[in-house]
């Protein structure tokens, strides 16, 4: 945890400058499609700022509030990133309208074309870094984080083509027909981030090949049981929340039984980065049958 937290330091960091070598390309050109550009990675700022804060609550250990851990903090986090996102894209939407209706023309174009690519260069390699963290470690703020900054990449790569253009063209209002485009980009970037994130707020199950992983193990190491059924699953970060029913001969002893959950609590540990595992014991004749699947 301490690295991811790093991690998200350095990424408010590089926010920050990418920020200000931004905020000099609009100075400079006046452009409408740089201005979005630059509005973007404010939100680059406020994200890495989430980020930092969910990945620090949580990392906190479980508590009478809350037994289950913070790790939700994170998903919480990168549905507000989501969100945030979006309302970076109707503002630049709405910019875009004003002058699109009103042109203004650039100043200084190459300038600020050459300090944005500066810009896009170090979010390019960030957002790898952050995108790769957050995979390895589990870590939902982190990928978002990172998977937006790779959207404002391909924005800013947009931005530049199209101020290119505008150059090339003298066409004023392509410039804020780019911005138009980015603003769309940014909304549906958006809205991934939020779609992503939701179901983990909801429980959502497991991935599949992890549930089927989860059975397979069951089916491995439940000698002596007769089946289990009612498996359920949720994550949070990089904890998968197990429970199920076992199902075992009326007359098996306590401490036999217990083995057994052992023996499967151990093996299902072992096969996954971190797993909290609840078994209910049932006797055979107490048991529901139906939809059990044989140990």
């Amino acid at each position: 945890m301490p690295l991811s937290r790093n991690i998200a330091l350095g990424s408010l960091a590089v926010s920050m400058i990418v920020l200000a070598i931004k905020g000099v390309a609009y100075h400079v050109t006046g452009s409408v499609a740089l201005f979005s550009d630059a509005l973007e990675s404010v939100i680059n700022v406020v994200t890495a700022v989430a980020a930092i804060a969910a990945i620090r609550f949580s990392a906190q250990p479980p508590d009478e509030k809350h037994p289950y851990g913070h790790q939700k903090a994170e998903y919480l986090s990168a549905v507000v990133v989501g969100v945030l996102i979006v309302l970076a894209g109707l503002t630049i939407l709405r910019e875009a309208w004003s002058s699109f209706v009103a042109p203004k023309p650039i100043d200084a174009p190459l300038l600020g074309l050459g300090v944005s690519s500066i810009a896009t260069v170090l979010n390019a390699v960030w957002s790898a870094v952050l995108i790769r963290q957050g995979r390895l470690s589990h870590s939902p703020a982190l990928a978002a984080d990172g998977k937006h900054l790779l959207a404002d990449v391909v924005t800013s790569v947009g931005v530049v083509f199209g101020v290119g253009l505008v150059i090339v063209t003298g066409l004023q209002a392509l410039d804020a027909v780019i911005a138009g485009l980015v603003a769309l980009h940014v909304l549906w970037s958006g809205w991934e981030v939020m779609l992503e994130n939701s179901g983990s707020l909801l429980d959502e199950a497991a991935p599949e090949d992890q549930l089927a992983t989860i059975r397979q193990v069951l089916a491995d190491h439940s000698d002596g049981s007769i089946g289990f059924h009612d498996l359920r699953t949720r994550y949070a970060s990089k904890t998968t929340f197990i429970d199920l029913h076992l199902v075992v001969p009326g007359d098996m002893t306590v401490a036999r039984s217990h083995a057994i959950c052992d023996r499967i609590e151990t093996a299902l540990t072992a096969c996954l980065t971190d797993a909290a595992v609840t078994i209910h014991v049932e006797p055979e004749d107490e048991a529901e049958m139906a939809g059990m699947a044989d140990a």
